[in-house]
């Protein structure tokens, strides 16, 4: 191992802020950053700021600043990395003046940092540059004074296509939408006063949508947007499922100026939403939709989202139908709850098999810390899974009655997508998932100590081993791998203080091939059925979620190889018979609690709804049953 770790020292002087990104999955490339903020009152203005690229994974590194001009990169969104694992270009922003009027200075690579075009902007930035998801070379920025700007040719030409915008998103294809205010004053948002517009021919002409509105948004294959239609009334969501071509009212609780709506995920079949309830309560009531966006029904009451519009809401990527929150309880608790077949139904995650928790405990199960203990330091990350790591699961928790601030937080794993959890390391931990999940790292969190040593597993969380990366331990900073999880090279930095005050930062990558050293044959995977585990019930539903058993090939936990670039999930899928399960309960009707019945809402006696769909009246007839968006059971239990 020590042959193939290394260790790069940068000078002391080159700054207080340190940034290391990978740039592109497989290239080996990294850049480092330091910028070094000056005082106020010095003769520097702004700062000084350093760039280092490595392109064998960091064995060593090379000072390009020369290539930036030695230009100081601002610290908040100064490195930009396009979309894609394999994408190799990059934005470094530069930090300027806002007084300067010739505008800000970009700087553009198309291939890792080897060669850097100088850009003066005619604009200055408000935020991050956005790319386009299937095109990088589009790309849109707003400026501080409200002027949305297009570039069509990766930043080499400017042009601006509206004024007065407070936010902008790509939809699908080339859609883009912006809000803009017709009145000069910040506060349009607050009052309900902005515009909704559409171009599809990248800002030639523009269409508007809808006007009044408080905020809008896009995800999956949905648009949508809040809108006040009456100054004394609160604010109602409308969801669009074909770019803004037509859009329904959504069937949700309206929302006053005090509370808010949330999308907390979706994807091209369903939403999931977030209402907040009334008051400063922290909590609030998750939806999810039907495929139009339109008919929402209740999924989990009291769904915790604390004073910072933080939620702990996480979708389970490494197994289809998982999603993972936290719950504000009547007793003022906050318990963990987890779905397996989106949102349809709740439970409490089960106790970790090595796990005990206190005599004095009644109901013992475990809690996860998410985005809202991260938020209050308690915790250095959340939830960690990825698609090519079928089944795992990495979360800080506890174990106990609620989640508990008294009680050290734990790293815990799951290898089978949330269902069964063992307790693996003490204390808070950074961890990262490489190899698709063959090896998974971690380095313990010091609020005060420094860091020589990393932890590493090859059997997904059970055994741990440990090894000193240096002989000179350093304040931690950073834990980062290359994109798309396919790697085995993890770069660990931070700074050692010097003696004259000055930090002396340190990036180590650790190149795990040389440990890992065989490649998995077909004898080192098995067929693991997912959603499955003793038989309750019928056999035959044990592995169905979403009306589809799926089996997946899997390496064996024991065997010690890698998986390599090349793996790829491989799964069989084959439909159900439809239930109950496969079923969320219709607007207007409930599960009643303990049971997979749906029953009418108390003051809702007939059996038809009237809705206005697209200006026009429905009539909704109902048996209080409609399929989960995305299910795909067949036969069986078929409800009109």
């Amino acid at each position: 191992m020590d042959d193939n770790t290394h260790e790069t020292g940068f000078n002391g002087d080159d700054g207080s802020y340190v940034i290391l990104t990978w740039v592109g999955d497989g290239t080996g490339v990294i850049l480092v950053l330091s910028t070094f903020s000056a005082p106020i009152d010095s003769f520097l203005e702004g700062g000084s700021s350093r760039l280092y690229r490595s392109t064998d994974s960091g064995k060593s590194f090379h000072d390009i600043s020369q290539r930036i001009n030695n230009t100081f990169i601002r610290e908040e969104f100064g490195v930009s990395v396009g979309p894609g694992n394999s994408n190799s270009q990059v934005i470094l922003t530069a930090d300027i003046p806002v007084l300067d009027n010739r505008g800000g200075i970009i700087f553009t690579s198309t291939d890792a940092g080897a060669t850097f075009k100088f850009i003066q902007l005619p604009f200055h930035l408000a935020q991050p540059i956005a790319y386009h998801f299937q095109n990088p070379d589009y790309l849109v920025a707003l400026s501080i004074d409200g002027g949305l700007w297009l570039s069509l040719d990766f930043g080499a030409k400017w042009t601006k296509v509206h004024d007065g915008v407070h936010s902008f998103s790509w939809g699908a294809g080339i859609n883009l939408f912006l809000s803009y205010s017709q009145v000069d004053t910040v506060e349009a948002d607050e009052r309900g006063d902005l515009v909704l517009r559409r171009t599809t021919d990248l800002g030639k002409t523009f269409i508007t949508i809808h006007e009044d509105i408080f905020s809008f948004g896009y995800i999956g294959a949905f648009l949508f947007f809040s809108v006040m239609e009456d100054s004394r009334s609160p604010r109602v969501m409308y969801f669009s499922s074909d770019q803004g071509e037509t859009f329904s009212r959504a069937l949700l609780p309206s929302a006053s100026t005090e509370q808010f709506y949330s999308i907390l995920d979706g994807d091209e079949d369903m939403l999931f939403m977030h209402v907040d309830n009334p008051g400063d309560t922290f909590f609030g009531t998750m939806f999810t939709s039907d495929d139009r966006g339109i008919l929402f029904s209740k999924s989990l009451e009291r769904h915790l989202f604390d004073g910072h519009r933080k939620s702990d809401f996480t979708n389970i990527t490494s197994l289809r139908g998982v999603y993972l929150t936290n719950k504000l309880d009547q007793d003022n608790r906050i318990r963990s709850v987890i779905s397996f077949n989106r949102g349809g139904t709740w439970r409490q995650l089960n106790k970790p098999e090595n796990v005990d928790c206190d005599t004095q405990v009644q109901k013992c199960n475990l809690h996860i810390h998410g985005e809202h203990s991260r938020n209050n330091r308690m915790v250095p990350m959340v939830t960690l899974s990825d698609s090519t790591a079928v089944g795992l699961v990495i979360a800080h928790g506890t174990v106990g009655d609620s989640l508990s601030s008294s009680q050290h937080p734990d790293v815990f794993v799951s290898t089978d997508g949330g269902y069964n959890w063992r307790g693996t390391l003490r204390g808070p931990h950074h961890y990262s998932i490489l190899d698709s999940g063959g090896l998974i790292v971690a380095v313990e969190a010091h609020h005060e100590g420094q860091v020589k040593t990393i932890k590493f597993s090859t059997d997904e969380g059970q055994c741990w081993k440990s090894y000193n990366f240096t002989e000179q331990p350093f304040f931690f900073a950073g834990l980062a791998s290359e994109p798309g999880t396919k790697a085995l090279s993890v770069s660990v930095w931070g700074f050692r203080p010097e003696e004259d005050g000055q930090p002396m930062w340190v990036a180590v990558t650790i190149d795990f091939q040389s440990l890992i050293t065989r490649q998995c044959t077909d004898k080192d995977y098995k067929e693991w059925l997912a959603h499955s585990g003793p038989a309750e019930g019928d056999p035959e539903r044990n592995g169905c979620v979403l009306g589809v058993k799926e089996t997946y090939r899997r390496r064996k936990e024991h065997s010690v190889c890698r998986n390599g670039r090349a793996f790829t999930v491989i799964k069989n899928q084959s439909s159900c018979l439809c239930t109950r399960e496969d079923f969320l309960c219709d607007y207007g009707y409930y599960r009643h609690e303990n049971t997979s019945e749906c029953v009418r809402q108390p003051g809702s006696a007939n059996k038809t709804l009237e809705l206005c769909l697209n200006g026009e009246e429905d009539e909704l007839f109902t048996a209080g049953y409609r399929k989960v968006p995305s299910d795909r059971c067949q036969g069986g239990f078929s409800p009109q």
